[in-house]
């Protein structure tokens, strides 16, 4: 069999590009076949950014938004209308996109092939793209997903927008005022979140009882009150169960609330980009949401990878990054490498940003006894950075076993992204809580939550142990009444 390739990789995800170029580092010959790259969450990135700033002070019905800017070297106040926040985000766009160009691409080794293709079997497993079959020696999915679209009666009359279209659909219209979004994902929250800062009128939808599944609920319902602050209305616990458009508007039925709105975004998960590859001649078996891998991140066939929201999850690029290099590795490689998602965070880019990782406190104690888990807890309200930056909401969460070990964390608050890089290295490398509590971070800086956190734990330590209490209580009554 004549072999093209050492890898061909299938899509041109993020994380497609990041393993393409990743390969040409390790100098293995490798084609990229990509169709179209979908850059919705660079758009929203951008859009956040700029209700960030206008802080609930939105102009949007008169389509402009109160936003600060800087300006040479003064700050300067202005109204940005909706059209200059879009070419904004669209410049954004296209400055990754032009990073991320089959030009740049090829210029680094990649052989970049536009189009979209299958899998075929006989005579040979390849990859045939334009009537040319790709022949390598291993095959790695980074596809992506799409929007999953719920079977609501009425909703495909009706019309709606999704994570992937809503912004591009925006582009040259004036903002909605109304909306409704259903689903309880990240994404769907931290959209919530932006159009309610523009002055949008926003109700969220969740069908669960807190607005994510997965999250602790102690931080959920934390979440949820600063949605709520700012203008979000949440609905837990309701199913929508039929849309209809009356008239110029949209209605919405929402467990027993009936809901008038001018958009409807549907945010209930994705589902991977499968369909035209032809898996099941070449033995890849999935699931309705996502790919079968093994931790080795092989499909069932075990030439074929698979990485990135294609095997299902929440969509996060950082994850999808560290499966596609463990993928490429195994692909290019001996197979021994296996992901470990207890040490890979993961954000939520909300305001303020919630972040995790490892596990929570219901699943340490449903994984350990209820007696080896301790929870330890600090609010951000006692950090200088946050008092001085007026960020004061937010609590910083870890899970430990008695003897130190690390299990997990959430961190709701500033700088919440940067301090759970700290606790999933930590994780990783098998660091004591202990020596976290002797950090000894810059003062002022947020760090000081983690370290005021971790020494939680030899309180508690101190409170269980009566013994040592006693010891120490004699101790310094005897150095007390020494003389010498």
């Amino acid at each position: 069999m004549t072999i093209d390739y050492d890898v061909v990789i299938i899509g041109g995800s993020l994380a497609g590009h990041y393993a393409a170029l990743a390969a040409t580092q390790l100098r293995a010959t490798v084609a990229l076949v990509e169709s179209r790259v979908n850059y919705g969450f660079i758009y929203h990135q951008a859009i956040k950014e700029i209700s960030n700033l206008a802080q609930n002070k939105s102009d949007v019905a008169g389509s402009n938004i109160y936003a600060t800017y800087a300006n040479s070297s003064r700050t300067c106040d202005r109204h940005v209308t909706w059209q200059e926040a879009m070419l904004y985000a669209h410049s954004v766009v296209s400055n990754i996109q032009e990073q991320n160009s089959p030009a740049i691409l090829a210029a680094q080794g990649v052989d970049v092939i536009v189009g979209s293709g299958q899998f075929q079997s006989s005579p040979e497993l390849a990859f045939v793209i334009n009537n040319r079959p790709l022949r390598a020696r291993t095959y790695l999915l980074a596809s992506g997903s799409h929007p999953a679209i719920p079977e609501i009666d009425g909703l495909q009359s009706t019309g709606y927008l999704t994570l992937s279209d809503i912004w591009q659909s925006l582009n040259k219209r004036t903002l909605p005022k109304n909306w409704v979004i259903i689903g309880g994902i990240p994404q769907s929250i931290e959209i919530a979140q932006t159009l309610a800062r523009l002055g949008c009128s926003v109700t969220l939808v969740v069908k669960y009882p807190y607005i994510l599944p997965h999250i602790d609920p102690e931080i959920a319902v934390l979440l949820q009150a600063q949605l709520e602050v700012d203008g979000v209305r949440v609905l837990t616990e309701k199913l929508v169960t039929h849309v209809r458009r009356i008239e110029d508007k949209k209605w919405v039925q929402a467990g027993d609330k009936a809901i008038e709105t001018d958009e409807i975004l549907v945010a209930t998960g994705q589902q991977p980009n499968i369909e035209s590859l032809n898996l099941a001649t070449v033995g890849v078996k999935w699931h309705q949401r996502s790919l079968v891998v093994n931790d080795k991140l092989q499909t069932t066939n075990h030439r074929i990878y698979a990485c990135g929201d294609v095997i299902g999850g929440y969509d996060f690029a950082n994850i999808a990054n560290c499966e596609a290099e463990i993928a490429l590795k195994n692909a290019l490689f001996f197979p021994r490498f296996r992901v470990n998602y207890r040490c890979i965070p993961w954000g939520i880019f909300s305001q303020p940003m919630l972040a995790q990782v490892g596990l929570t406190e219901a699943q340490a104690k449903r994984q350990f006894n209820q007696d080896k888990v301790l929870v330890l807890r600090q609010y951000f309200k006692t950090v200088a950075a946050a008092q001085l930056r007026d960020e004061i909401t937010g609590i910083c969460k870890l899970i430990v076993l008695r003897n130190g070990e690390i299990l997990g964390a959430s961190i709701l608050g500033a700088e919440s992204g940067e301090l759970i890089n700290l606790i999933a290295l930590a994780i990783s490398q098998k660091i004591l809580v202990k020596h976290l509590a002797n950090l000894s971070p810059v003062y002022p800086s947020f760090s000081e939550i983690l370290e005021q956190t971790a020494r939680e734990w030899s309180k508690q330590a101190l409170s269980s142990n009566t013994d040592l209490q006693e010891f120490l209580e004699g101790f310094f009554y005897f150095r007390r009444n020494w003389n010498f």
